[in-house]
């Protein structure tokens, strides 16, 4: 029995980690006995099964306090109900995993997300918490899967362990016929965090007449908040809240020039891999985690001028950037490479 931890949970309605579950499930999946670990806090309706897979709920958040006692709690009712192996999805609980291979046999394969510890919402305890979670995710695991090659050198450096490169699927993102369409404005995705440079790609269109959408959960922080009251003024600013139904960012995101890609950290980004399957230019920020995803393609920026001077040019990418998501970023690629490490 293979079993999911770490993710608030499917049905998936939430984020990257959890669109990957969604993805590695199927109707098909008869054969392979999956239970999948999901927050009761999160969903009213319980559903005992979900694409033919086995659905447990922990009676805990499964962010923010309670994500290391969520995760703890699922990996110890992992061993118990005799799971095989256990993929799990992030570093929270792997403070468990030396216990749980010394009382068990199961197999422990980790995707160790995107550096979770140098995320600048951090503070120096939960950073060197998560830190010490990381060694502990990379020494007790019997396989480590790296989002992103610049995560997998990371990893042999900081560790001296070779870890599985595996990115994430964007083509469940294209849900109708792609046509192409230009409605002159550029479009920006992302939560609405420092990291994420809003405030250099803001005060870039702030400076420009071309127009920008601009989606996230503007009112779910201090930053946010300031941020909307700051630019939502400009005529060519058009600050949008979440949109979370995938028919609606389908729209949104055909219909558009150009993206930018604001991310500073976090190996590959899910928000990118869709976006390039959608064969426009992508504008992105200059680390060596989208040049990776990029294969170096696309357009990079480093501040505000970068971004102001590549608004302006108007380069063209888009084709390369979809070439690149066919051949990489598909979900029965990712599948692939998932019960490729889970099974054997």
């Amino acid at each position: 029995m293979i079993s999911i931890v770490g993710t608030v949970g499917v049905p998936a309605c939430y984020g990257g980690f959890e669109s990957l579950v969604e993805n590695l499930l199927s109707e098909g999946n008869v054969d392979k006995n999956i239970s999948v670990y999901c927050s009761s806090k999160t969903y009213e309706r319980k559903v005992a099964t979900h694409k033919n897979a086995r659905l447990v709920y922990i009676p805990l958040q499964a962010n923010g306090v309670q994500s290391v006692p969520y995760d703890i709690l699922s990996l110890i009712h992992a061993v118990f109900k005799n799971s095989d192996t256990i993929l799990l999805l992030g570093v929270s609980g792997a403070i468990a995993l030396p216990f749980v291979k010394l009382f068990s046999n199961v197999k422990i394969v980790t995707n160790i997300d995107g550096l979770e510890w140098k995320r600048d919402k951090w503070g120096w305890l939960a950073k060197t918490f998560l830190k010490f979670s990381e060694s502990l995710a990379v020494k007790y695991s019997d396989e480590v899967v790296s989002d992103n090659k610049a995560i997998a050198d990371y990893v042999f450096d900081e560790y001296k362990c070779d870890s599985q490169v595996i990115a994430y699927g964007g083509d469940h993102a294209v849900t109708s016929q792609l046509i192409d369409v230009d409605s002159g404005y550029a479009l920006a995705l992302c939560r609405i965090e420092p990291e994420n440079n809003v405030e250099m790609i803001l005060g870039a269109f702030s400076k420009s007449a071309k127009r920008l959408k601009f989606i996230g959960n503007w009112d779910g922080s201090d930053f946010g908040r300031s941020m909307k009251s700051r630019y939502q003024s400009f005529p060519n600013i058009e600050i949008i809240d979440p949109i979370y139904e995938l028919s609606e960012l389908f729209d949104i995101r055909r219909k558009c020039s150009f993206y930018v890609h604001g991310h500073s950290a976090g190996g590959t980004n899910p928000s990118l891999v869709e976006m390039m399957h959608f064969s426009k230019s992508i504008l992105a920020y200059d680390c060596n985690y989208n040049r990776e995803t990029t294969e170096g393609g696309g357009q990079y920026f480093s501040n505000e001028l970068d971004l102001m001077s590549l608004i302006e040019s108007g380069v063209e990418n888009g084709p390369a950037m979809l070439e690149i998501a066919e051949r990489r970023y598909t979900w029965g690629i990712v599948k692939k490479q998932y019960f490729k490490l889970l099974e054997n």
